[in-house]
């Protein structure tokens, strides 16, 4: 009950002070009733970037950077509402197997190159097919993309998949120049850190791991905008010193909760700042420990379960997010409305002696010392949190006789160890959900998503053919009522064998300068282009 009451503090502070209320109201603080061209904005974030896309990687600080270089077919409006982007318009048949998009005439690459439908069919069929996390997952059913002419594309679907309209816009699936990567290693290719998109902002610098200068694109073809003459991203490790940049006057926005949570709440009542929690609905995160199910100790489910009942998820709700979110009680995040559940999902209440029963029966009696054995955790590097919680897990562990050490690394090194060498016992990840459950969760589980080098998907080795043939089910399926019992079974049979232990579902703010204006303008937030942003 604790928790409940904090989070619903968090929310009422956020919600009925004149400023948050009208921070809510108008997210970026607009005051003015038109736009100002010209100014700069600089945004504070951590950890830095590996490339300057996100269609080749589900990584954060990717996702923050695609949509100023880049555009999707389509933006989203709050409350996922479809509005145009480089397709004017779209169609989709009646059986739902072709999805027609009318693409936007005269748009231009950053080097001059028109942008056609090759590009959208390259994008999907060469890239986000092949090498995004989730679009892996989201994009399976595309089995062609035709191009009649330059300015139509027709997505071919194998079956009806509902959460493609949902994955269309710039930092999901951003659309690539064909002419840069065609007959090229993608992973590789150079302009994944020299961009070459149709978004509203171009490269002018990159210092890899300090910042990055990006300045307006002339010849965006959203007519008139951007209206900031320059974006520059600083990467800041220190999350009291992002704060203290804020109130300098050094950084003017700091998105998805780069900032301590009690700075968000002292900052919310500062008239030079303003607060929002709106933007963040595709991208929907969940904080949840992956098991290396490869590993002896680990393999065992009553090992995965009593580290469960080692752990207090509502005290690091409350010590460690500071009440921004809700404990986890399965994998789907709880404002995944139409598809969260809590009936019949099996739970494991905090219970040292439950822990140290189950330790017993899985075969690991406290030895010398009190000693059962050995973990490694990996927390990945992205916010405080993660590796604030190792350290809580750490000494939750230490009472039921684990010996846990704490390993760090950088963002490359992170997804390397994790994704590629699979050098780990478990893991701390923060994954984005998505608005549909198809796009962000499904990869997390689908044995067809154990695949090397392909960040932030199925880490734990997980394969569950009865899982897989639900998911498979659940992502076809049109008829709501039918998609919700899927996933509800989906919640009770992942939660039985545990491969992954849900910690935290996350609420994200955002903080800005209160003369930075409309940096969220849809359901992207200020992880979207920035073209609507201005300063005055």
């Amino acid at each position: 009950m604790a928790a409940l009451s904090t989070r619903m503090h968090r929310r009422t502070f956020l919600g009925t002070t004149a400023l948050g209320a009208l921070a809510l109201a108008l997210p970026g603080q607009g005051w003015a009733a038109d736009p100002k061209p010209g100014g700069i904005v600089t945004v504070v974030a951590w950890p830095p970037p590996s490339y300057l896309t996100s269609a080749i990687t589900t990584a954060g600080p990717e996702t923050n950077l695609g949509a100023k270089f880049f555009d999707g077919l389509v933006d989203y409006d709050f409350g996922m509402v479809m509005r145009p982007a480089l397709a004017e318009s779209w169609e989709v048949s009646e059986d739902g197997l072709r999805i027609t998009f009318n693409l936007r005439q005269g748009v231009k690459w950053h080097d001059g190159a028109p942008f056609t439908a090759k590009d959208v069919a390259f994008t999907f069929m060469e890239i986000l097919k092949v090498h995004h996390g989730r679009g892996r997952v989201t994009f399976e059913p595309v089995t062609a993309v035709e191009t009649p002419d330059d300015h139509t594309a027709v997505l071919v679907l194998s079956r009806p998949a509902p959460a493609i309209l949902k994955s269309l816009d710039a930092v999901e699936s951003p659309m690539m120049p064909a002419h840069l990567y065609q007959g090229t290693d993608i992973m590789q290719n150079p302009h994944n850190t020299k961009p070459v998109g149709t978004g509203p902002f171009k490269l002018v610098e990159y210092t890899v791991g300090e910042s990055i200068v990006m300045e307006r694109n002339p010849d965006y073809w959203d007519t008139g905008k951007p209206y900031l003459d320059r974006v520059v991203f600083r990467y800041v490790s220190d999350s009291a010193t992002r704060t203290a940049m804020l109130e300098t006057g050094e950084a003017d926005l700091v998105s998805f909760s780069m900032i301590p949570p009690l700075d968000v709440l002292r900052l919310q009542a500062d008239p030079g700042f303003a607060v929002t929690q709106k933007g963040y609905e595709t991208i929907l995160s969940m904080a949840f420990i992956d098991f290396n199910l490869r590993g002896p100790i680990l393999s065992n489910p009553k090992v995965r379960q009593a580290i469960a009942h080692a752990m207090d998820m509502n005290w690091l709700l409350e010590n460690v997010w500071f009440g921004f979110g809700y404990a986890a009680t399965g994998p789907l995040h709880q404002e995944q409305a139409d598809f969260y559940t809590a009936e019949g999902v099996p739970t494991y209440a905090p219970d040292l002696k439950k822990a140290e029963e189950l330790l017993d029966e899985a075969g690991y009696p406290r030895g010398n010392g009190g000693l059962r054995f050995d973990l490694t955790i990996d927390p990945l590097p992205w916010g405080d949190e993660p590796l604030r919680a190792s350290e809580y897990m750490r000494e939750q562990f230490r009472q039921i006789g684990i010996n846990l050490t704490i390993r760090t690394a950088d963002m490359a090194g992170f997804v390397k160890r994790i994704y590629t060498a699979r050098d780990f016992d478990m893991s701390i990840v923060v994954g984005t959900s998505g608005p549909d459950p198809t796009i962000g969760v499904h990869r997390f589980f689908v044995s067809s998503n154990i695949k090397e080098g392909v960040a932030f998907s199925n880490g734990s080795g997980y394969a569950n053919p009865e899982v897989d043939q639900i998911l498979e089910a659940a992502r076809l399926e049109m008829d709501l009522d039918k998609r919700k019992q899927l996933y509800a079974d989906f919640q009770r049979i992942v939660m039985t064998d545990l491969p992954s232990l849900p910690m935290i579902a996350t609420n994200r703010s955002s903080v800005s300068k209160a003369d930075v204006h409309d940096h969220t303008v849809g359901a992207i937030g200020s992880f979207g282009s920035l073209a609507h942003a201005w300063r005055g």
